[in-house]
């Protein structure tokens, strides 16, 4: 199979790079090279910089009915291509066929979120908020942003938690793609340039550390959203912060489930299982720690690793695939790594899922399911992101344990409880740490018209992705105080030294 060289995009222009350096892009199911990206040098981030600065001005004065447009009819090209698009992020992703078509379902959400731009993005004012004055609240664009995306979702981060929002509101935006995953996010530029988007409002590159670390330092970006580790995604708030740039740095995830005695066991196990497993575990609200009462986990470990057996690995494409590979040959010896690590500290393997070969994809980086189970306390297993097929089970006495256990995490995207008690539930709604709760929901990511909203060190900023909080953090906010001048007032010589700006009589 030829390998394809692939481009970077500045003004709507797909140009060859100049630095001679390229970065692989793999199909996972099958270990087989599929294409190059560039990594792109300075000059060339730059340029991309420079362009979405030019077309700043002229976007942002466009009325907002016009920029919710282009929107609709890029979503209209994504239902068109929805298919195919799918298969793209299966093939150079991993994930299988069903949540490829979810990680584009998220991007048709978010486009419909924007179109709510012209409600959303309306301010508020006051008639005689002092004597004769009038004052005017208006949301208005910020300027250049910088969306830095992850592998795990090529589709629905850039193109949903990113670029609708951001452009809707008026602003411009240099994407930095994944370079394992970059071809999904190239194509749905693609689109958006069919759509009609005008030059140099969204660029899209792909580079190495160095060169990311210009984009965040650059003085024409004055904004950074942020989606990776922890590690990187402290360091890249901590700059841009510094910088006096606003920032959203979502990060990673160590989500556990609350599984009372009075729970369906396997009603509950297979959204324990759903949760855990799918994406490869790739994702920040996978589900890879369960907290299961004392009194029924050993019950509950049996069925959940039946029904794990039962999973089909496979390709990522085939539509028969429930767990597709990794993305890549590091992260599937990292995830071995971390199992080995698990037994070492003293859980109790239940399931293996290394050495995984599917037939015709012994090539392909995959893991089967794995489960740890009595994973105590301190166990590093059982508290850092593996971000693989690898399900943790720790066990508490009773619901005040099993929530003392959750929230010692540092890390605090989400939570769920399994549960036929109201009381336990809103119990645990009131008292979990995590920022994103599912009551008998084993994935509680909110719909896009409410934000993604991690707490602890799972999210580093003040406004979230998506809902009003993506519409807020894309926008900043002037107030406009207005006094008409009557003939009356047009012959006085006296001004206070509190003009309009204090309601009562000195």
């Amino acid at each position: 199979m030829a390998i394809k060289r692939l481009k970077y995009c500045v003004n709507n222009e797909w140009l060859d790079s100049t630095s001679g350096k390229y970065s692989p892009v793999m199909n996972p199911s099958t270990g087989e090279q599929i294409a190059e990206t560039p990594l792109c040098s300075r000059v060339e981030a730059e340029a991309a910089v420079k362009a979405a600065r030019a077309a700043f001005p002229d976007w942002s004065a466009q009325p907002v009915a016009v920029r919710t447009q282009l929107i609709f009819k890029f979503r209209e090209l994504v239902n068109k291509h929805f298919h195919d698009l799918a298969v793209l992020v299966a093939t150079e992703m991993g994930k299988n066929l069903e949540e490829s078509k979810g990680d584009i379902a998220k991007v048709v959400e978010a486009c419909e979120l924007s179109l709510a731009a012209p409600l959303e993005l309306q301010g508020h004012s006051l008639m005689e908020a002092t004597r004769a004055h009038d004052i005017n609240l208006y949301r208005v664009p910020v300027g250049v942003f910088l969306g830095v995306a992850p592998y795990n979702f090529p589709a629905m981060i850039p193109f949903g938690w990113f670029i609708p929002v951001c452009v809707t509101s008026g602003n411009c935006m240099v994407l930095k793609a994944a370079s394992l995953v970059p071809q999904s996010a190239m194509r749905l530029l693609e689109l958006m340039i069919e759509a009609g988007l005008p030059k140099g409002v969204v660029n899209l590159i792909t580079c190495g550390r160095e060169e990311l670390a210009g984009l965040i330092a650059h003085p024409d970006i004055n904004g950074v959203s942020f989606v990776g580790s922890e590690s990187v995604g402290k360091i890249v708030y901590g700059q841009a912060a510094t910088a006096g740039k606003r920032v959203q740095a979502l990060t990673e995830a160590k989500n556990h489930a609350l599984i009372l005695e009075d729970a369906p066991l396997e009603w509950t196990a297979r959204r324990v299982v759903n949760s855990a497993f799918g994406c490869a575990g790739q994702r920040c609200m996978a589900l890879p720690v369960v907290v299961v009462q004392e009194s029924v986990a050993d019950e509950f470990v049996k069925i959940i690793k039946k029904l794990a057996q039962e999973m089909v690995v496979g390709a990522a494409w085939d539509p028969a695939t429930n767990l597709g590979p990794l993305v890549s040959q590091a992260q599937r010896e990292s995830v071995e790594r971390w199992i080995a690590k698990g037994v070492e500290e003293g859980a109790e393997l239940v399931l293996d899922g290394r050495g995984c070969q599917p037939k015709g994809f012994e090539k392909g980086y995959f893991v089967g399911p794995t489960i740890l189970d009595k994973v105590k306390p301190g166990l590093t297993v059982g508290e850092q992101e593996i971000f693989g097929p690898v399900l943790c089970v720790k066990r508490c006495r009773d619901f005040q344990e099993g929530l003392a256990l959750m929230n010692a995490n540092p890390f605090a995207n989400g939570s769920c409880i399994f549960t036929n008690s109201g009381y336990y539930s809103r119990e645990f709604a009131r008292h979990t740490d995590g920022g994103m709760v599912g009551i008998n929901v084993g994935i509680p990511v909110p719909l896009g018209f409410f934000p993604f909203s991690g707490n602890k060190r799972s999210f580093f900023g003040d406004l979230h992705c998506l809902g009003r909080d993506g519409l807020r953090f894309y926008t900043r906010v002037k107030t406009v105080t207005t006094k008409w001048i009557s003939p009356e007032e047009s012959q006085e010589a006296r001004v206070s030294t509190w003009e309009g700006t204090i309601n009562r009589q000195l």
